[in-house]
């Protein structure tokens, strides 16, 4: 619930990834807030924030390309669940803000309404960087296939997700959604999930994923806290 303390832990682990030799990281969704509707208002920022300066900061600093998972955007009176992008100069190269809102309510399962709380984006995100082309989404806007088409099709080779999936939709779809989005378009998709908190209010799934356009899973962490 601290979220001073949620980002000098993210800051930790990009600095942990830089060190292993990563020229690109990637935090996962809403990495400094609780994912619960009653918190992304007292935990946004405007664009230029706290999270914003050290992702920036941080890109800067160790001299790679940094998603910034998503963060509760303030923009007025709407808040946006938004993803940022570093260049290894610290300037800030693209902004997502998620599409498709995560309102679902399964029988004996999950229930959630993001659009109660957030406003949804309207724009598909690509950026390009001295390895390609790069298209960006956040967790629900992977369950689309028109959007990663979209990607591929403009060019894009590989599909960053900073997602999380709960315990109801995690063990049903985490893995061949980012499967067959990759199969699909022939991309590479990566999936940044948080690690799983047992006992907070919204418990992710977990297991940050990457998939080759063939549909193999390459990588794939667990329920803990670790880089991947």
């Amino acid at each position: 619930p601290d979220k001073g303390k949620n980002i000098q832990t993210a800051c930790g682990k990009i600095r942990e990834a830089a060190k292993n030799g990563a020229d690109f990281a990637v935090l996962p969704e809403m990495f400094c807030c609780p994912y619960d509707n009653a918190c992304f208002r007292a935990y946004g920022e405007p664009e230029g924030g706290p999270a914003y300066q050290m992702l920036s900061r941080a890109a800067r600093e160790l001299n790679l390309w940094l998603v910034g998972g998503s963060l509760p955007e303030l923009d007025g009176d709407k808040i946006y669940n938004t993803a940022y992008v570093f260049d290894p100069t610290g300037t800030c190269v693209a902004r997502h803000r998620k599409m498709h809102l995560f309102d679902i309510d399964v029988q004996g399962g999950q229930s959630f309404r993001e659009s109660a709380t957030l406003s949804p984006g309207n724009d598909i995100t690509l950026f390009d960087t001295p390895y390609g082309r790069i298209g960006l989404c956040i967790c629900f806007d992977m369950r689309f296939p028109e959007l990663a088409r979209i990607m591929s099709q403009d060019g894009a080779w590989a599909v960053f997700c900073p997602a999380s999936f709960n315990m109801t939709t995690g063990p049903a779809h985490w893995e061949v959604i980012f499967r067959s989005r990759a199969v699909e378009s022939q991309v590479y998709t990566l999936g940044c999930a948080p690690a799983r908190d047992e006992q907070g209010s919204y418990v992710s799934y977990a297991n940050s994923i990457a998939v080759s356009p063939w549909g193999d899973v390459i990588a794939r962490a667990g329920a803990e806290e670790t880089t991947l």
